[in-house]
This record gives structure tokens, C-alpha cells and sequence, in this order.
């Protein structure tokens, strides 16, 4: 076992859990390979990391991430109607994410959140913006950075 603590320049190995607040699990690592990540890489949200800080191997935690720590508030400047025209063929149904381009080119994820005749409804804040979410982590290593 070593004696690292997290902290910047420590490259960690751990298994997470994140939840919403009824208990709901959004992302797991438990079913799968545990995440490795460089602190301070933007692997992980800074609101995220920060409550990681000092754990050391073999060590778990539950924090609770408020939604300015997370992915932000939801914000409704974020809500855009679009002309049904614009979707060509495609048939935008509620609830499902579409790829939209943005204005330097890049792709955005974005959620149809209502479809009539004319208008659909998109929302593209994170879909956990606005949540307040339960991070759960066992730390299995911590070890300095190496350079490759």
C-alpha cells in the first residue's frame, strides 16, 4: 500500500459511482475498469476533484456535489427554438440528444425537448445541469505522474 495522497501531479486509479439525489446512478465505473486520471488533467470537473484531494489508496468517499460545483445551473438562455424546416428529413423526437454543429464548427450536444408542427424545442445545457449529485468513489492507487 502506498502512503500518496491525492493531490496535484498524482496520477489516480479509482472506481466511482454518481447518482442523482434519489439514488438513481447516471455513470458507474463498478461494471467495468476502474477510471485513471492525472489530477488536474479535466478528466474530472474541478468541483469533482476537489473533494478527492488528500484521500489516499484503499480509501472511499461519498461527497455531495452541488450543481455550481458540477455541471453548472440550469440555464435557459440554453433553450433554443429551431424551425421544424431545419430538420429535414430527420423526425426530432422529445427526449432524444442530437448532434447540432456550433458556431465555430465544432459539434454540440443538444435534447429535444418539445416538437410541434412548427418549432422544436431544443435544450442544450449538460443533462445533469440543475442536479445536485451524489459522487461516490474508492480509491484503489495513487501514485506520482509519470512522463511517458
Amino acid at each position: 500500500m502506498s502512503e500518496y495522497r491525492i493531490e496535484e501531479g498524482m496520477e489516480v486509479t479509482l472506481h466511482f459511482s454518481l447518482k442523482l439525489e434519489d439514488g438513481t446512478v447516471v455513470d458507474s465505473t463498478h461494471d467495468k475498469s476502474p477510471a485513471t486520471f492525472q489530477v488536474g488533467d479535466g478528466n474530472l470537473p474541478p468541483g469533482f476533484e476537489a473533494p478527492l484531494k488528500g484521500l489516499a489508496e484503499g480509501e472511499s468517499g461519498r461527497f455531495e456535489i452541488s450543481p455550481e460545483h458540477g455541471f453548472g445551473q440550469h440555464n435557459p438562455q440554453n433553450v433554443q427554438l429551431l424551425k421544424r424546416d431545419d430538420f429535414e428529413e430527420l423526425k426530432p423526437e422529445e427526449g432524444v440528444v442530437m448532434s447540432f454543429a456550433d458556431a465555430a464548427g465544432g459539434e454540440v450536444p443538444g435534447v429535444i425537448s418539445r416538437v410541434d408542427d412548427n418549432q422544436v424545442e431544443v435544450d442544450f445545457n449538460h443533462p445533469l445541469a440543475g442536479r445536485t449529485l451524489l459522487f461516490e468513489v474508492e480509491v484503489i492507487s495513487v501514485r506520482p505522474m509519470t512522463t511517458h
